[in-house]
């Protein structure tokens, strides 16, 4: 089950449970929508995948059990800011390679 973590793992901005700004990779690498473009690249600091939208968890129990009052969002933040420097020699090499392909 996903996280759901709570903000942007480079500039630490907000990222509620319902929040289409989120992203994430394939290991739950958690940035925000203007990061994951600006600055990343598309190209994960911590794994080298690419990202998605994070999918929403539903608020209300349609079924089951399955919501987010039952599954709740973590409220422990990553906040590791990634040296856009660094970053940048890192996905110089991947960058141009599709991530279904990386």
């Amino acid at each position: 089950m996903l996280e759901l973590r709570p903000s942007c793992e480079h500039c630490n901005k907000a990222l509620p449970p319902a929040s289409p700004e989120a992203r994430i990779c394939s290991y739950e690498c958690t940035f925000c929508a203007s990061c994951v473009d600006a600055v990343l690249g598309n190209v994960c600091p911590n794994c080298g995948g690419g990202f998605e939208p994070r999918p929403v968890r539903p608020a209300r129990n349609w079924k089951d059990g399955n919501y987010l009052d039952n599954d709740p969002a973590s409220t422990t933040p990553r906040h590791r800011p990634v040296d856009p420097e660094m970053h940048a020699h890192f996905a110089a090499g991947i960058r141009g390679v599709a991530p279904e392909e990386r």
